[in-house]
């Protein structure tokens, strides 16, 4: 089931009532189902085409200003917006027109000249399209968005001729458990409930899953309203394929069931890789980047192989460069003596240091007391020397400063 987009023929479902001489038993997939899968475009387009269905809306022109409010200016120890005139009423020196105001104007009220609607490429649009439909030939995209295909023989779906002929719900339900489509369209059914939210008061009340999607190629078929009345359970021509049903959500995988002349129909519709379609004019599908998605196989044959380089083993790098003021290494290299210089520097502090140390315990070593006497006597000698020598000493004022007398 996995590869089933991969193979080149899709067997025809025959059903009930089919007649031997509609044709073969299967039938070759249409270039379409091979196309690239982008979820990405799907998911702008999606949301753009979804924003041409609103409707636009405003608040009234004249909300929030239809009071004679006008403002008391300074001096009254009140702000300075506008309030209500009169008294008697709880109404009178409220605040009006601004939008911090009760029953004032919205900040920047809505208007109905906003931007509503966006324009979308046409070649965009339909790449988006193109992709939706390969997706829902991926069995694994089909599952993953919660479509009920365990029953299901084979994707993409392709049902006889015959269906197109239904007429009756009874008819189309009997079909649908036929192909085993009918468990997806009883989960849309089942999940019918109320919205959550305030959307349940705007029309909106109702939410349900989306079931399998019919497509058919016979303008005014009668399939239309044999179906439009089962839950979840979608109509669509091939000629008027919409993404808003073929995603809906922007979510890729939308279960899709195809009438014989609906499938045929797609390579008129949308043309093939190398032929251009022939209802659109001058378009052709867009090719992937890639045909093959396996890149490693791709990268190691022997065909890449012989023309690529060889495997570089031995890989240059750049030294790291070190700074020489920081990393003594790096200096030997560039200066051999610094080794030299850097050990006299070394010997000379540590003489230095020991020099000191010497000096300060000499100075710190206790005098013993005879040699503490002597010097304390010489200079007791140096003393009388000097004021003997002095020609101060006629003078009455040096006597008795130096303490001698004549």
């Amino acid at each position: 089931m996995a590869v089933a987009a991969a193979r080149p023929l899709v067997t025809i479902q025959q059903l009930d009532g089919d007649m031997a001489t509609d044709g073969g038993n299967s039938i070759p997939l249409p270039d379409v189902m091979k196309a690239s899968i982008r979820p990405d475009i799907v998911n702008f387009v999606h949301a753009n085409i979804s924003k041409n269905s609103r409707q636009p809306y405003a608040v009234s022109k004249r909300a929030g200003h239809q009071t004679s409010a006008e403002s008391w200016g300074t001096g009254r120890a009140v702000s300075r917006i506008p309030r209500v005139p009169g008294g008697g009423t709880h109404r009178a020196g409220q605040g009006a027109f601004g939008n911090m105001c009760r029953g004032g104007r919205m900040f920047a009220p809505t208007k109905i000249w906003r931007r509503w609607h966006r324009k979308i490429n046409v070649n965009q649009k339909r790449y988006a399209v193109v992709s939706a439909i390969a997706a829902s030939a991926v069995p694994s995209l089909v599952l993953a968005r919660g479509h009920r295909i365990e029953n299901v023989p084979e994707i993409p779906l392709v049902v006889g001729d015959s269906a197109e002929g239904v007429e009756k719900t009874s008819a189309a339900i009997k079909m649908l458990k036929q192909i085993g489509a009918y468990p997806d369209a009883e989960k849309a059914k089942d999940s019918h409930a109320i919205r959550p939210g305030k959307g349940k008061m705007r029309n909106r009340r109702y939410i349900s899953r989306k079931g399998p999607l019919i497509v058919y190629g016979t303008e005014g078929s009668k399939v239309v309203k044999a179906f439009r009345n089962i839950p979840g359970v979608e109509v669509a021509n091939v000629e008027r394929l919409n993404l808003l049903k073929l995603a809906p959500g922007g979510h890729l995988g939308r279960f899709i069931i195809w009438t014989k002349s609906a499938f045929e129909k797609l390579d008129s519709v949308y043309g093939s890789f190398e032929k251009a379609s022939e209802k659109k004019k001058g378009y052709v599908l867009p090719r992937s980047k890639m045909f093959n998605a396996d890149l490693s196989r791709i990268i190691n044959s022997d065909e890449v192989q012989s023309v690529v380089s060889p495997i570089k083993k031995e890989v240059k790098r750049a030294p790291l460069k070190k700074n020489p003021l920081k990393n003594l290494n790096t200096l030997l290299k560039l200066n051999p003596y610094a080794k030299t210089a850097r050990r006299m520097a070394l010997l000379a502090e540590a003489q230095r240091v020991k020099a000191k140390k010497e000096k300060l315990d000499k100075k710190r070593k206790q005098i013993p007391k005879e040699e503490a006497a002597a010097i304390k006597a010489a200079g007791k000698a140096w003393y009388q020397t000097m004021i003997s020598d002095s020609d101060y000493t006629e003078f009455e004022n040096f006597s008795k400063w130096l303490g001698v007398t004549q």
